[in-house]
């Protein structure tokens, strides 16, 4: 009897799976790390789907060199992947391609 509960269950948590779409349900939180030594004025992640970079995720807000900010990546689209680009205050960039924001808890900027 319980081997039949048990099978049910596994059965039912496929089928939900299975609707909400495996990389839907993942979490697209990614610490954006500043350990430049200039502030960062602009960041961008754009799922690796589009051609073009979204808008700019801080908008009037910074970076500070040496600090972190959280972001949620999720654009929801289901994508995993992203290209992020930062632009820092002395106009410089600094691009990343393919980071797979679904496993990434971290990410950090250096000089």
């Amino acid at each position: 009897m319980l081997v039949k509960i048990l099978g049910a269950l596994a059965i039912g948590s496929m089928l939900v799976l299975a609707q909400t779409g495996g990389a839907a349900a993942l979490n697209r939180h990614v610490r954006i790390h500043n350990d430049t030594s200039t502030t960062m004025d602009k960041f961008y992640a754009s799922n690796v789907g589009t051609t073009n970079y979204e808008e700019d995720i801080l908008g009037s807000d910074v970076i500070e060199s040496g600090a972190a900010w959280d972001i949620n990546i999720d654009d929801g689209t289901g994508y995993c992947k992203y290209d992020f680009l930062a632009v820092f205050s002395d106009g410089s960039e600094a691009k990343k391609d393919n980071v797979n924001v679904c496993k990434v808890g971290d990410f950090y900027f250096n000089d």
